[in-house]
């Protein structure tokens, strides 16, 4: 029971530090993108949740560099949700060059679904829960 998206990212060259390695936060955009675009996948955007007042913040990061990337590099993003998301999402990251299978980096978020008026944790709506239900049981 899990679901895995893969995402691709080309390094630009903002993104990369006085000594052309990838600049260590810009992972956290990575990550972001990853995820935002393996929810669209399973049917879940984002505008659509803040538009029904469901706003869904990052609650714990964290990163693990095992190796650089570099400007220009077609990095691999594998996000993976391991169970269906409630209250609090945890997701799993790891990202490597295409083609290649060295993993860069790894690394972890949980996100919360929160009630964007009142500012609670709240559970997501059941459309979340029905579109990643046939790709979790996959």
């Amino acid at each position: 029971m899990a679901y895995t998206y893969s995402h691709e990212h080309r390094v630009r060259y903002r993104e990369c530090d006085p000594m052309g390695v990838v600049y260590h936060t810009h992972y956290l955009d990575v990550f972001e993108v990853g995820r935002t675009e393996a929810m669209r996948h399973a049917g879940v955007r984002y505008r659509d949740l803040e538009a029904e007042g469901i706003i869904m913040p990052v609650v714990e990061v964290e990163v693990q560099y095992h190796g650089p990337a570099y400007y220009d590099d077609l990095l691999v993003v594998d996000v993976h949700f391991g169970q269906m998301p409630a209250v609090r999402v945890p997701i799993d990251y790891t990202v490597h060059r295409a083609g290649e299978t060295d993993t860069l980096v790894t690394g972890h978020t949980t996100l919360c679904f929160m009630d964007a008026e009142q500012r609670r944790p709240t559970r997501p709506p059941d459309r979340v829960r029905e579109a990643f239900a046939p790709l979790l049981d996959a």
